[in-house]
């Protein structure tokens, strides 16, 4: 991307547009389109439509979207699938409408199946069912990938994929009817450690499932490096990575994962909270494994470097520093 070009971060305010605000500005980019969703619904395709009209922005980092955990995919599965297939329907179709140089779709590890071969390689794209419990908003991403490809086919664009592993960080959502599971237990261990301070008593946090899935998850600063260096990379390396899936698709991942029981034994010690973890297996544990194959991004040279001691350590801080609880 070149210095003065103009970028368009949809989703800026979120936890991954945050991030990439940040890499951007580190590396120099001024020229940044931001909008929050009062100056520009991205639900609205008639107002989509009229902002790239105007803007004509040379590149789109595609951030904008619902997120949530286990529990608000169980319970708002139509607001999960309506509203990222519209928003992102809607971008990626003005994208092309204005000229856009090269749109990058953020995707979600959730898109490959339930029982993934693991570490999940870019190939196992729609090869067996998906999660439930999170099947709208999977639908919706996949989706999203379907129109990177065939606006790529049909018009000759430069759209391509990411696929990011479970992500925290900075401006996360931490609330607990909402979040998912690494900002949820940070909180749960934080307010369990102030409710043990304040009334010198020892209470124990409850976590859902049996704590045995694994996860893998990466700091969405590492995230935003990776992005960046992808927006950057020549043509005819970027088309190599439409082999086996017949669009530009990425994983991106620390390559490493941990048990659920692992990640809330760390927050544990990280936060400083000194009672009892205790599992409710009637609660449901989502996949049992998710581990991405990062290696066509290790191949490329760029490999995550911050680890998840240090991301969680530097999370709590900025909790604790924005008085997010």
């Amino acid at each position: 991307m070149e210095a003065a070009a103009k970028i368009f971060v949809a989703g800026h305010n979120g936890l991954v547009g945050s991030a990439l605000v940040r890499k951007l500005e580190k590396d120099g980019y001024r020229n940044l389109l931001l909008l929050n969703r009062k100056q520009l619904d991205l639900t609205r395709q008639a107002d989509v439509i009229d902002f790239f009209q105007k803007s004509r922005p040379d590149y789109v980092l595609l951030a904008a979207a619902k997120v949530g955990g286990i529990l608000a995919n169980h319970t708002r599965p139509a607001e999960f699938i309506y509203e990222n297939l519209v928003m992102e329907s809607n971008i990626i179709h003005a994208s092309w409408q204005s000229g856009v140089k090269r749109l990058l779709f953020l995707g979600s590890s959730c898109i490959y199946p339930k029982q993934c071969p693991q570490p999940m390689k870019e190939d196992y794209l729609l090869t067996g069912p998906l999660e439930p419990t999170n099947e709208p908003y999977a639908i919706a991403k996949i989706a999203g990938i379907k129109l990177c490809q065939s606006y790529n086919r049909q018009y000759d664009t430069r759209f391509f994929s990411v696929m990011p592993t479970n992500l925290y960080g900075p401006n996360d959502n931490f609330d607990l009817e909402s979040s998912h599971v690494l900002p949820a237990l940070i909180r749960k261990f934080h307010q369990a450690k102030m409710l043990d301070a304040a009334e010198s008593g020892r209470e124990a946090v409850e976590i859902w499932g049996t704590g045995l899935p694994r996860r893998e998850f990466l700091h969405v600063d590492d995230l935003a490096e990776a992005c960046v260096f992808l927006v950057n990379l020549e043509d005819d390396t970027l088309n190599s990575l439409a082999a086996g899936t017949g669009v530009p698709l990425i994983n991106i991942g620390w390559g490493k994962d941990i048990t659920i029981r692992e990640l809330a034994e760390l927050i544990r010690e990280i936060v400083g909270f000194k009672g009892e973890l205790r599992f409710d297996t009637d609660k449901p544990d989502g996949t049992p494994r998710k581990l991405l194959d990062v290696s066509k991004l290790a191949g490329l040279g760029w490999h995550a470097k911050i680890s998840l001691e240090d991301g969680i350590r530097d999370t709590y801080k900025w909790c604790l520093e924005n008085h997010i609880f």
